[in-house]
């Protein structure tokens, strides 16, 4: 039986980290082309502000789930002492 909470994680970190290296392109874009000297750089901010924030959101989220898979694995290994204490 799969762990909803590991599988919940993996994809939550891969989505916050593609996040922050989409981040980081948008960004470098933006500069390199002189999108700030055209005018349409409040475009580009935007973009980058939400895909900074998402990715920061995501993969805290992916922390949280991480925390709670491992809790839940810890409580089932401790629960498979205690029955094989009691036999």
């Amino acid at each position: 039986m799969s762990d909803s909470h590991a599988d919940r994680y993996i994809t939550k970190l891969l989505i916050g980290l593609g996040s922050l290296v989409t981040f980081v392109f948008v960004l470098y874009f933006s500069i390199v082309e002189g999108r700030a000297q055209q005018g349409d750089w409040y475009y580009w901010a935007i973009v980058a502000a939400f895909l900074l924030c998402g990715g920061v959101f995501f993969c805290v989220s992916a922390i949280a789930h991480k925390i709670k898979s491992d809790f839940s694995r810890r409580a089932k290994q401790r629960e498979a002492q205690r029955e094989r204490a009691d036999r």
